[in-house]
């Protein structure tokens, strides 16, 4: 194809990209959605699908400048896709984690926080600056630094590959990997307010600066005291993610000290090989290790994360395997399943896991045609998935969700890892069938993975998991019904604690997990099963309590789970039940008081 058909297609592609944009932020949402899928308007789904189209053709045949435009073009593609909650006017994106860093924020833009008191204040600091430089509300300022944090993955994920390999195949495959976003698998890692998830979007960054560092061996380049830039930003990229999340922190140490590992076993076996000619990482591995240390142990959260860790092994009803199994029953009940399940989240991941797995096995039998050095960074990566998955294996006998967050820092290495693998596996294939032949499986494969991955980036029913869009009428409903409550009547909800909103809304400096801004009044959820039986007074151990629940409750319940846990009957009998009063209600949000409990009628009567 002639160089101006290649830049009038991808000219196409940008302007399908801004159309696309255009007309999402034309139809914000305006009420709650159970799918970011669905309510985003067709014509924006157009305008993202040609541009990726065109982003895979271009970053998979073209080569220089060219490729680099493409590539371009796919990382803001998907970098678009991320930010639809922001481009559509979510008030918020997020109900768990996410409302107590909302929570947190606001108490740092209030004054009664400071940033350095938290355990991982990146976020929350991002979004202070854009909340008082921009103007924007603390809500937004949130989901901009979600967005901010994101970019750095796809644009990161093939330079580390152009480090380490060279090949540009290598590298314009990793891109498309990386607009798969494997990390995210949205049990434990999440397309949200979620600083951990967050967080391993700023691994490629330090993993960049540990691949310069190796490679760059030039006396030249050496800051003041002849330290190496590179070293530095080593330093840097590792202590902004202390920040941003420490767990992703002491993922990139064991990742450095597993490098050193290599190297001195190199060091003690070869008297010639690449990896000697590396400049060792023993000083940042220790560096980087005392540093987390020192930040870790004074901080009493992560002694309690510890100890909740050490409570979890030597539990035995505690642990990943008990987890996946509850899940499996209740898909079934509802008539789905997990291999369905598997397929729609795992699928692509588990394609990419096997075909690099290979290609590790083959670059370790010495059956590849890459150079030593490429080689040597393959090694340095694939070896040090063996701790990482040791520590992945802690985690899952001991607490599940950290084990899920510790898959998506390992995707995060698999992805870097992908772009040689498939680079390899076309050339392989070309030498069994022709090379236009290779290039089609390989396209074919990287395309049906890249749909895999982005259908599933967000949480929708499609994976029995109803997107978590706050809306303005949910905060409003919530703020009434904290704000005038009696005291001491406790609030529970519909399979859902409602000590998440007062986070948000309230701050957390005043309340705990268990308690409605420091007050008397605790949170809960309402018994299921006695709910179901239309026993609403027995439902909560309280004499009187106040039953709130939004549409997002509704819909995952109701609409999804189809009454497995509570009974729609049940639900829509609450209006009936002379021991049970509607104090509060707009569209998406009810709140009840059971057993003849009052609130201040007066100052709720706008929305009761």
């Amino acid at each position: 194809m002639r160089r101006s058909a290649i830049e009038m297609t991808v000219a196409v592609g940008f302007l399908a990209v801004a159309i696309g944009l255009l007309v999402a932020r034309a139809n914000p949402a305006t009420a709650y959605e159970p799918s970011v899928y669905v309510g985003t308007p067709t014509v924006t789904w157009a305008g993202f699908a040609l541009a990726l189209a065109i982003a895979v053709g271009t970053t998979l045949v073209c080569r220089g400048r060219q490729q680099g435009v493409g590539i371009g073009l796919g990382a803001l593609t998907v970098t678009a896709i991320v930010s639809l909650p922001l481009v559509r006017n979510y008030r918020f994106a997020g109900m768990g984690d996410a409302l107590t860093h909302l929570g947190l924020t606001r108490d740092i833009v209030a004054g009664a926080t400071q940033p350095h008191e938290l355990f991982y204040p990146g976020l929350h600091a991002f979004a202070t600056v854009f909340h008082f430089v921009g103007g924007v509300s603390i809500e937004r300022g949130l989901l901009i630094g979600m967005v901010v944090l994101f970019v750095p993955f796809v644009v990161f994920v093939p330079l580390v590959v152009r480090g380490m390999a060279g090949s540009e195949l290598a590298v314009g495959i990793a891109a498309i990997a990386s607009w798969m976003v494997l990390p995210v698998n949205n049990i434990a890692t999440h397309m949200a307010v979620h600083t951990n998830s967050n967080a391993l979007f700023l691994v490629p960054p330090a993993v960049f600066a540990l691949v310069a560092y190796l490679r760059r061996r030039s006396t030249v380049e050496r800051l003041p005291l002849g330290v190496s830039p590179f070293s530095a930003l080593i330093l840097l990229t590792g202590f902004a993610l202390l920040v941003v999340h420490p767990q992703q922190m002491i993922n990139v140490v064991v990742l450095i000290g597993a490098v050193s590992g290599v190297q001195y076993l190199a060091r003690w076996r070869f008297d010639d090989h690449p990896m000697l000619e590396h400049p060792t990482t023993y000083a940042h591995t220790i560096s980087l290790g005392a540093l987390f240390g020192i930040w870790a142990l004074s901080n009493e959260r992560f002694r309690q994360a510890v100890i909740a860790l050490v409570t979890g092994l030597l539990a035995q009803d505690i642990g990943g395997n008990s987890t996946v199994n509850q899940r499996g029953t209740s898909l079934t009940e509802i008539g789905g399943s997990l291999t369905e399940l598997f397929v729609k989240m795992f699928l692509d991941k588990a394609i990419i896991a096997i075909i690099v797995g290979l290609f590790i096995l083959v670059v370790w039998l010495r059956r590849t045609s890459l150079d030593d050095e490429p080689r040597s960074f393959v090694n340095y990566v694939s070896l040090s998935l063996f701790p990482l998955t040791g520590m992945f294996l802690v985690y899952f006998l001991g607490t599940p969700t950290m084990a899920f967050r510790q898959i998506g820092f390992i995707y995060v290495l698999l992805t870097i890892l992908a772009g040689i693998a498939f680079a390899q596996l076309t050339g392989g294939l070309s030498s069994v069938i022709t090379r236009p032949g290779a290039n089609a499986v390989v396209a074919l494969v990287l395309s049906a993975c890249l749909v895999l991955g982005l259908v599933t980036v967000f949480t929708s029913p499609l994976i029995y998991n109803p997107s978590q869009h706050v809306t303005d009428e949910m905060m409003s409903g919530y703020e009434d019904a904290l704000g005038h409550g009696a005291e001491g009547v406790p609030y529970a909800g519909m399979g859902y604690d409602p000590y998440r909103y007062d986070h948000g809304i309230n701050g957390v400096s005043g309340g705990g997990s268990g308690t409605i801004s420091g007050a008397s009044a605790t949170t809960g959820t309402a018994n299921a099963s006695v709910f179901s039986a239309g026993n609403y007074t027995g439902a909560y151990p309280a004499d009187k309590y106040y039953l709130v629940f939004t549409e997002w409750d509704r819909t995952k319940e109701i609409d999804i789970y189809e009454g497995l846990n509570y009974d729609r009957a049940a639900l829509e009998e609450l209006d009936t039940e002379p021991d049970v009063n509607k104090v509060i209600a707009n569209d998406e949000f009810k709140m009840y008081t059971v057993n003849g409990t009052t609130v201040n009628r007066t100052a709720v009567n706008a929305t009761a």
